[in-house]
């Protein structure tokens, strides 16, 4: 074994510094600032070897600067991790581990090293050499492995529900309880007595008194933590619009909870159990997650079925939908001579305008077993039950393949939020046209309750989400016709506040500065040109093909177009056109119209154009663009029924 240390060059403790430091010359110092570590090694291993008393340390650490800026409980630190390193050395002699251990017993003295560090990371041989620790290095060693195996792969044992029901018995009190604003704690000897008295506590104070309880009861009974943050879900998906246990949740991981909600789902997930998924652990998932106690994607990926194959499923589902919906109206070549004179046999034409709906009902009807088996959509109708918009909204985005809208359950969700958004604007268009005063300049403006007088325009904003909302619900609007009258006149109202609020160049509206300046003012009407046509073209025009019969709602989506330049308008016709490709329920009500169209016009003559004019119009309203082309190719080929034709068009409206 080697009696020396091994050789080392050293840069800045050299000869030199040393022969100053012996000297006793205090006013030397290194020139430059050296890295810390390298310089606090080479003194260590100088001290060591003996070329310097240990007294002079601190002579040397006050004839340097750092590069690096240091307390002096780095510089402790670094010290014991210099020492710690050389007391591994097996190759050092006895002399020299002999004066390193007085080294070390020497900075803690000097307090240039804490007592705690040393015993941090020095081994335990170590430590019982320099007297650091009171009791040998090997039961030292027992002792930190038995710490260790309980620290770190003991199991702790809690007690469950069924063997410890005193402790959660009193928990489940003190939850249900909590409700009430009133309770009191009793400790005394193993045991929790909650007290039920009246309602003069605050609000604060008895949060704060609960969540000791909870606490207490945890420590006292050893209770298992995560049973009782899932009892406290429990108890919170019984009671969801109770917002008081939004105050409990914090005490308890927030990592935790997104594991037990995924327990949960993944509960209803086995095949054996004949259950679904209640709606209340929906809405709690969705509440935590709004409040942003949990992530939406920690608790997505425990729900299925996964997207992948939700969109295959669907894909083969919407295709024989859509292939379902082209074949009406297309000749059977298959059919027999009796069946065609069937079709062809003159007599009463009737026509049936809620053929398309039946078929979206029957079609809904057959994927209600798909809204009970798909915890995702079951996730995204509890989003829309809290009102919580910004995280529905991702999840209509990432389901769009599905289709969601088209479950009743969720589209119900979805139209109370709308209406809840467009409320406010309506209420303001409704009451200034009860007290509008008649102006002829103004008169267009004022049918729609958005001037109030000559000049005085009510400023109308509507939010972003609003406009995502309509476009996400699409054409199943329909489903509420007395809201997509509200809708329109809305739609109506933002725009012509938005004309103007251009027009008449001045910010100020209601005596309120709302946007300055002229450019804005433009931008603003582009922004709002922008949304109204992109509501009309997404939502607006397709739910009116579904809406049977009802020339008012065909009126009030002309009071928003006839807003719009011309060239605006005809574009949006020929995208309502190609967009009916896509949906099921919207290409049926085009073809039964483009059918039932045919049907009428075959049998349409002079001595039936009373009725059969009325049936065309009727028509017309739902889809005015499948029944007008029709009538003009069946014109093109047949120019006998102008005349008829043109006599039929009285039964039209306006619009």
């Amino acid at each position: 074994m080697s009696t020396t240390l091994p050789p080392m060059e050293c840069l800045y403790v050299t000869e030199e510094f040393l022969r100053e430091l012996k000297g006793g010359n205090h006013s030397f110092r290194l020139p430059h600032p050296v890295p810390i570590l390298r310089f606090l090694y080479e003194l260590s291993w100088n001290l060591v070897r003996g070329e310097l008393p240990f007294q002079k340390c601190k002579a040397a650490l006050g004839s340097v600067e750092f590069v690096d800026k240091v307390s002096a409980v780095g510089l402790g630190s670094n010290f014991a991790d210099i020492i710690s390193q050389m007391a591994q050395d097996l190759t050092m002699s006895a002399e020299y581990r002999t004066r390193l251990i007085k080294l070390a017993k020497w900075l803690v003295e000097s307090a240039l090293v804490p007592l705690r560090f040393f015993q941090e990371r020095c081994e335990e041989e170590f430590l019982w050499e320099a007297e650091m620790i009171k009791i040998k290095a090997q039961d030292l060693k027992g002792k930190e492995v038995r710490l260790n195996t309980r620290l770190l792969y003991q199991q702790t044992k809690f007690n469950l529900l069924r063997e410890e029901s005193e402790g959660y018995a009193k928990l489940s009190y003190c939850v249900f309880h909590y409700k009430a604003h009133a309770l009191v704690g009793l400790y005394s000897t193993c045991q929790v007595t909650l007290l039920h008295r009246g309602s003069e506590d605050t609000t604060e104070n008895t949060s704060a008194l609960t969540i000791g309880i909870i606490k207490s009861l945890i420590g006292h009974f050893d209770l298992d933590p995560n049973r009782v943050f899932d009892i406290v879900l429990e108890c919170f998906e019984l009671q969801p619009d109770s917002n008081v246990f939004l105050e409990l949740i914090p005490i308890f991981p927030k990592l935790h909870a997104s594991q037990i909600l995924g327990f949960k789902f993944q509960y209803y997930q086995r095949i054996e159990l004949n259950s679904h998924v209640p709606f209340g652990l929906y809405k709690l998932t969705a509440l935590l997650v709004k409040e942003e106690f949990i992530d939406l994607d920690s608790i997505y990926a425990h729900l299925l079925p996964k997207d992948d194959k939700a969109f295959e499923h669907y894909n083969t589902y919407s295709a024989k939908r859509l292939d379902e919906a082209n074949k009406i109206g297309k000749i059977n070549l298959a059919a027999t001579g009796k069946d065609l004179m069937d079709d062809e046999k003159q007599g009463d034409v009737t026509i049936d305008l809620f053929a398309a709906l039946d078929m979206e009902a029957e079609a809904v009807a057959q994927r209600f077993s798909e809204l009970e088996n798909n915890q995702t959509l079951g996730l995204l109708t509890g989003f829309l039950s809290v009102d919580d918009w910004n995280h529905a909204h991702i999840l209509f985005e990432r389901l769009s393949p599905l289709n969601p809208v088209a479950h009743t359950q969720i589209c119900n969700g979805l139209l109370r939020l709308i209406e809840k958004s467009v409320s406010s604007a309506y209420n303001i268009i409704r009451q200034t046209h009860g007290r509008r005063s008649v102006s002829p300049g103004i008169a267009s403006i004022d049918a729609m309750g958005v001037t109030s007088s000559p000049g005085h325009v009510s400023f109308i904003d509507l939010p972003k989400e609003f406009f995502q909302m309509l476009v996400t619900v699409g054409p199943y609007l329909y489903r509420d016709t007395l809201l997509l009258h509200k809708v329109c006149r809305v739609l109506r109202g933002y725009y012509m506040s938005a004309l103007e609020l251009v027009d008449s160049g001045d910010g100020a509206l209601n005596g309120e500065l709302l946007i300055p300046g002229k450019r804005v003012h433009h931008l603003h009407l582009r922004e709002a040109r922008s949304r109204v046509e992109e509501a009309l073209g997404a939502c607006l025009l397709p739910s009116l093909q579904l809406v049977p019969a009802n020339p008012a709602v065909g009126q009030e989506i002309w009071e928003v177009m006839n807003l719009l330049p011309y060239e605006v308008r005809y574009r949006l016709y020929g995208e309502w056109e190609k967009d009916d490709e896509r949906n099921p329920v919207v290409l049926a009500a085009r073809q039964t119209a483009k059918l039932d169209t045919r049907r009428i016009l075959k049998r349409l003559a002079k001595e039936n154009l009373k009725p059969l004019g009325r049936m065309v119009a009727k028509l017309a309203h739902a889809n005015p663009m499948t029944v007008l082309r029709t009538i003009v190719n069946q014109i093109e080929s047949y120019r006998d029924m102008i005349s008829p034709v043109v006599d039929a068009f009285k039964y039209l409206t306006q619009v």
